[in-house]
C-alpha cells in the first residue's frame, strides 16, 4: 500500500482515506492548500462548502482525476456536491469493473 507522498495531489483526483474515522472510503480532493495538506469531500457526508482538511500522508491518491470536477473548480473555484458523488461513483465503477474482467465464471456452490 503505497501512500501519495511521490504524487503530486490535484484538484479532481480521487484519493483512498488511510487514517482516521473515514478510513477505507474513497474522497475527491477539491483544493491543494500546501505541500503537505490538502482539502477533500464526498459530496455526501462531507460536502464541498465542509470539505475535510487531510495530510497527505494519510491518504492514497488514485491514478483517476475526474474532469468534470477539476474543470468546475478551475472554472469557477467550486464544484457541486452532485459532481462529487458522480466522480467517485464513475471510479468506484471503473475499479470493479477491472477486476470483473477475469472473473467471467461464476464459483459453483456445493450441491446437497
Amino acid at each position: 500500500m503505497t501512500s501519495g507522498s511521490d504524487q503530486t495531489p490535484i484538484p479532481g483526483q480521487i484519493a483512498r482515506i488511510l487514517k482516521g474515522r473515514d478510513a477505507g472510503k474513497y474522497c475527491v480532493i477539491v483544493r491543494v492548500v500546501d505541500d503537505r495538506f490538502v482539502e477533500v469531500a464526498d459530496g455526501d457526508k462531507r460536502k464541498f462548502d465542509r470539505a475535510k482538511r487531510k495530510n497527505i500522508h494519510h491518504l492514497e491518491l488514485q491514478s483517476f482525476v475526474s474532469e468534470e470536477v477539476k474543470n468546475s473548480i478551475d472554472e469557477t473555484g467550486k464544484v457541486t456536491n452532485g459532481k462529487l458523488r458522480f466522480a467517485i461513483a464513475k471510479f468506484l465503477d471503473e475499479e470493479s469493473s477491472d477486476q470483473r474482467k477475469g472473473e467471467s465464471i461464476d464459483g459453483e456452490r456445493g450441491r446437497h
